[in-house]
């Protein structure tokens, strides 16, 4: 009996550490959230300071450099502020206060609910969220205002963006998808080299079956149906044994291209059924669908008998491997080629959580960006993951 008492006041203490871990935890990462804001308002207003005098000619590249020497000689501690990074300052500045980035702000920020959880404070006198945010899209600092938006992501990131992106509309886009995925520079970097903007957000959908719309809705914009693996350095022609191999040799990298919630979990998955076994290409956990995603590779187009196989593979998985807590698995068929009408016919007809996804890249109109954009923006937040 005695026993049982010390087991249970173990396990108490044991969840109250768990409880002051998680104070810790949010608290510092509120903390850190609060150094970038800061940070990211002191450049947008040292961009706002240098703008007008690059622009006007009256400071040149000579006092830029002796503006840096003189913060350097007074502030040697200060890091960050070269005469590059003075200019990136300016140039940031001028990429974020022009009038076509603060009218897609003005007309998308309303629409990002972790803005609104994170950013937003009540204001008196104001009745409903939307008011109270229509007074907090932009804050006032030095020069133009800041878009709150901005908040999401680092500067560095920021910058990146800026020097990497066509429009306000994709600008926005890398900036919530930065701050939802997490994305260090490096990751970030691959994100807009291998246009994620386009993988996301592109195309009719039609690769996505009714099922998976239904059981995980948010997949559509979460999955990338496109995926860029030319650093995988495959020949023109090559088996699916050696695409699977190359695969596991650069696993990070494409977890990284299919987005970095995936888990890895094998590859030739063994499925016992019926006294035979089965092996599913490669077995992935997604964190943030909470389930099991299984990919079968084919290295030639994509035929209709390829689904009978995935959804028996995805049976297996949610009958024999799937916890009770977790959501029905989800298949995904990433091949080198596909027909879309052919695609849209299986996919019209297929009774599980399927997909269709193609290792080529494939430029997307911008009218089709256009139309999912709102979709991306409106997702709800994910969990804080816990460093």
């Amino acid at each position: 009996m005695k026993k049982g008492k010390s087991v249970t006041r173990v396990e108490t203490v044991e969840r109250d550490f768990a409880a002051v871990l998680g104070i810790i935890t949010t608290h510092r990462a509120r903390a850190l959230m609060e150094v970038n804001a800061e940070m990211t308002s002191a450049y947008w207003e040292i961009g706002a300071f240098l703008s007008p005098r690059i622009h006007s000619g009256s400071w040149n590249t000579a006092v830029v450099g002796r503006l840096a020497d003189y913060i350097k000689r007074n502030q040697p501690e200060l890091r960050g502020y070269g005469k590059s990074n003075l200019y990136a300052m300016a140039a940031f500045y001028d990429t974020y206060s022009s009038e076509e980035f603060a009218e897609c702000a003005r007309s998308n920020i309303p629409k990002i609910p972790e803005l609104a959880n994170h950013f937003f404070q009540p204001a008196a006198g104001k009745s409903s969220a939307q008011d109270r945010m229509g007074s907090y899209i932009f804050q006032p600092v030095a020069g133009k205002f800041l878009p709150q938006v901005l908040l999401l992501t680092t500067f560095t990131n920021l910058v990146l963006i800026a020097n990497h992106c066509h429009d306000a509309q994709e600008m926005l886009f890398y900036i919530v998808h930065a701050h939802r995925e997490r994305l260090t520079k490096r990751e970030l970097m691959a994100s807009l080299e291998h246009d994620a903007y386009a993988s996301l957000l592109g195309g009719d959908k039609k690769n996505y079956s009714k099922k998976l719309r239904e059981v995980h809705p948010s997949a559509p914009v979460v999955l990338k149906d496109r995926a860029f693996l030319d650093y995988l350095a495959l020949p023109e022609r090559h088996k699916e044994a050696t695409l699977r191999r190359e695969i596991i040799a650069h696993i990070r990298d494409f977890i990284l291209e299919m987005g970095k919630d995936f888990l890895f979990v094998d590859q030739e998955y063994t499925l016992p059924v019926g006294g035979e076994d089965f092996r599913a290409d490669l077995l992935f956990f997604h964190r943030g669908l909470q389930c099991l995603v299984a990919f079968e590779l084919k290295t030639r187009k994509f035929r209709p008998s390829d689904l009978g196989q995935l959804e028996f593979y995805l049976e297996a998985l949610d009958r024999d491997v799937k916890k009770e807590n977790e959501n029905p698995s989800i298949g995904i068929i990433l091949c080198r080629e596909a027909n879309r009408i052919v695609v849209e016919y299986a996919m019209s007809r297929a009774m599980s959580p399927v997909m269709v996804a193609q290792y080529k890249r494939m430029l997307i109109p911008k009218e089709v960006l256009q139309r999912t954009f709102e979709e991306y923006l409106a997702l709800p937040h994910p969990p804080a993951k816990q460093s």
